[in-house]
């Protein structure tokens, strides 16, 4: 049977682990369940790129109005680092403005994996909200914990995981421009590098194989693109890298499992 010939299986309807039956009470404790877990690690890195951040923009000339408001409306280190950057550059707000939202494509895959797990009566015009919360690290602890999370608690405590990696970006920014200055280059430059580094290490908790395999692919092509062409080489090693491990597990993986591709 071919894939188009399948049916449908809403990703909320799969089946979860037995330790999820009882894991939280209520949504008022699935909610401060995801603030407990983005209050360790989580909310520590994302504050450590943060404080990178905004020291750079001080460095670059902006004030601290302007840096600290990219951290409340964008909440994408990525796409925060080339809109000063561009604009350091004296490019076009066009040019700006379609960078930025290249960088920012990548909320499409995660929008689309991460949102139709939650339970259908929470899939409503609220999620427009709730997507803002929506960011690297956030995606990554609730891929690896949905699992084991009733389909009704889901929301709840993704909005309290995202809302505190959110909020303490906010004097992360302010504390790292005010600090420009006091700490060397380099290690400023390394903090912003920090969050990339810790969602790439919780991806692979993930348990499918194929995430893993992606993140390998992308270790091997993004060197090699970055020497053929700097510019475009992260957007091009992401599309080889995922393209092929798309084809892996279609191929591959699925069919040793025993689902028809």
């Amino acid at each position: 049977m071919s894939s188009a010939d399948q049916p449908y299986i809403d990703p909320s309807e799969i089946a979860l682990e037995e330790s999820a039956a009882q894991r939280f009470k209520d949504p008022k404790d699935a909610f401060w369940s995801g603030i407990r877990d983005a209050a360790g690690a989580p909310a520590m890195v994302l504050f450590a790129g943060m404080v990178g951040f905004g020291a750079m923009g001080k460095t670059n000339g902006f004030d601290v109005w302007f840096t600290t408001l990219t951290s409340f409306f964008m909440f994408a280190l990525p796409g925060q680092v080339v809109l000063l950057e561009m604009a350091i550059t004296g490019s076009s707000v066009f040019a700006i403005a379609l960078a930025v939202t290249l960088t920012s494509t990548r909320f499409i895959t995660m929008t689309v994996t991460l949102f139709p797990q939650f339970h259908q009566r929470d899939r409503n015009r609220s999620l427009y909200a709730s997507v803002h919360l929506l960011a690297m690290t956030a995606w990554a602890i609730s891929m690896r914990e949905f699992h084991a999370i009733e389909i009704k608690h889901r929301l709840s405590y993704f909005v309290g995981l995202g809302l505190l990696c959110w909020l303490i970006s906010i004097p992360g920014t302010i504390l790292g421009y005010y600090l420009a200055g006091m700490v060397p280059p380099p290690i400023t430059l390394g903090l912003v590098f920090i969050n990339p580094l810790f969602f790439l290490l919780t991806f692979t908790e993930v348990k499918p194989w194929i995430n893993r395999i992606a993140i390998l692919l992308g270790c091997i092509f993004g060197p090699i693109f970055f020497l053929l062409d700097r510019d475009t080489s992260l957007l091009t090693a992401g599309l080889v890298a995922g393209t092929l491990a798309y084809l892996i597990d279609r191929k591959f993986l699925r069919k040793k499992a025993g689902v028809a591709g």
